[in-house]
């Protein structure tokens, strides 16, 4: 059986959205962009390979997941009463429910019935007469359609007098039609997420699936059969337990559902609210919030109830709990670990294990705090610092640099103390010389060894020649012991010793004011 090729990272989501999101294969090949034959096959091998979800600390990393998965091939082998259609659409809706069962339940109650194939003619009539974007039958807390308006709301900064327009964001569940809607100032990621958020609290749970439109923030390539998802956007699903289908490029029953909600807050929001004048995004949100409440809440033309009828009844009790604590924005980077075994964030570096040296890695980064990943296994953790720095744990070095790694400014300069001014004043002059003070720690401990092998009287000497020639480098010094220079005068008394005092005919001395 042909079997396509997963990455891991692709694997993994697999079993995420089958034994924690307890998806079809279907909804499964959907969100992942693979076939339902490769979904089967890689359950299949999952059942072989006897591994459960989550996945053991022993397989935690790509390259033993591949193994236990994708093992070398010579390891693997009257007239009838009809039924009411307005409650057969809203029972549809509902988990588990499906038009066979309600024929059953149907028949079982009536003398005279129809058949299970007049059942389904007559009730794709009534679809029909409903309108275009109530025909599709959605499950219950099943898709969270997502999407922005074309309009937008202006409102003017009270302090610089400058006009901005606030994007609105509409998400609606595709059962109840519930809607939710919010202003926010741009369609950038941040934003985005905060308003995934907002709207899973504003439900009071989580769908199954997140059915965005093809926007930059959600999807970083839009493709007809294979979007690439943005990482940010996966890692908030992965938190909430919930999975993202994007709608397909030009296919606009994929949208309809949204776009009908954008055209009702349209309608019945932001066109009331034209004529105001607001000076933040916070006074838009107000003037939304009992306006969508009445969008909610108002009854339906052709079905009983309303959306928040709907929602109460059928979508709320069907959506996942919503997680103890609430998603942190994440943003991930792709880095490369350089030969000093750090890796760089806006001019600070992390370290990581030295033997991830040039390898390509991933960072996870949030406002407190920096992950780094290789092959979807942590490898380092820091706390964030936007500063410029370096931020170095022991263990991840060498050894031999763990026992230079010891010394800190304060220790290298109490030693210089001992050994005498001079030497104080050079070793504080070659760390201020140095941007970070750990770029001058292999030289002052050069310094230190030269003091053993000289002599502490010869290191001093040597250190007031190096200042007064500023030659502040370990090789100046070790030349100067070298060569033994240290023993010769020091410039400045060469100079006050060989020049001759200054005798002309025209210097009339002391002695002429007397």
């Amino acid at each position: 059986m042909p079997m396509e090729r997963l990455t891991m990272k692709k694997v993994r989501e697999v079993l995420r959205l089958k034994y924690e999101c307890h998806l079809s294969n279907r909804k499964i090949a959907l969100s992942c962009d693979i076939s339902r034959e490769c979904v089967r096959d890689y359950l299949r091998r999952v059942t072989e390979a006897k591994l459960t979800w989550p996945l053991p600390l022993d397989v935690n990393d790509d390259e033993r997941l591949g193994a236990y998965l994708f093992p070398p091939a010579s390891a693997t082998k009257g007239k009838p009463h009809y039924p009411d259609w307005r409650w057969v659409h809203q029972e549809l809706k509902k988990k588990g429910v499906t038009r066979s069962l309600l024929w059953d339940e149907y028949r079982s109650q009536q003398v005279e019935s129809i058949s299970y194939s007049q059942f389904c003619d007559l009730y794709r009539r009534f679809q029909q007469t409903l309108d275009v974007t109530m025909r599709q039958t959605h499950k219950a807390g099943e898709k969270l359609f997502i999407d922005y308006s074309g309009m937008k709301v202006p409102w003017i900064d009270p302090d610089s007098g400058e006009i901005f327009e606030a994007e609105i964001f509409v998400a609606t569940l595709g059962a109840s039609n519930y809607t939710f809607a919010e202003a926010t100032a741009s369609q950038k990621m941040p934003d985005w997420i905060a308003s995934h958020v907002r709207a899973f609290e504003f439900f009071g749970g989580v769908p199954e699936l997140l059915i965005p439109d093809n926007l930059k923030s959600g999807v970083t390539k839009a493709h007809r059969y294979e979007p690439t998802l943005n990482t940010t956007y996966e890692d908030m699903a992965h938190h909430y337990g919930t999975a993202i289908v994007p709608a397909r490029p030009v296919e606009p029953q994929d949208k309809a559902k949204v776009e009908a909600a954008v055209k009702h807050v349209e309608q019945t929001i932001l066109a009331k609210l034209r004529h105001h004048t607001f000076t933040s995004l916070h006074e838009i949100n107000e003037a939304i919030k009992p306006l969508l409440d009445a969008l909610n809440e108002k009854p339906f033309q052709k079905m009983p109830g309303s959306r928040q009828s709907d929602f109460e009844a059928i979508d709320k009790p069907a959506m996942k709990a919503l997680p103890s604590y609430r998603y942190e924005y994440a943003e991930w980077k792709k880095v490369r670990a350089g030969v000093d075994y750090h890796v760089a964030l806006n001019f600070h570096y992390y370290s990581v294990p030295y033997h991830y040296t040039k390898k390509e890695l991933d960072l996870r980064v949030t406002a407190t705090v920096v992950q780094c990943f290789y092959q979807n296994k942590m490898i380092a953790m820091h706390r964030r610092d936007d500063r410029k720095g370096h931020t170095t744990v022991t263990e991840h070095m060498p050894k031999a640099h763990q026992a230079q790694a010891e010394w800190t400014p304060e220790r290298l300069l109490r030693w210089a103390t001992q050994n005498g001014e001079k030497t104080h004043q050079l070793i504080q002059a070659m760390i201020e010389a140095k941007v970070h003070p750990q770029q001058a720690f292999r030289a002052c401990l050069g310094v230190m060894r030269l003091g053993k092998q000289y002599g502490t009287d010869r290191l001093e000497k040597a250190a007031q020649r190096a200042l007064e020639l500023g030659s502040l480098s370990y090789k100046s010094m070790e030349s100067m012991l070298k060569n033994g220079l240290d023993k010769l005068p020091l410039p400045s008394d060469s100079v006050s010793l060989l020049t001759p005092p200054i005798a002309h005919d025209n210097l009339r001395g002391a002695d002429y004011y007397h």
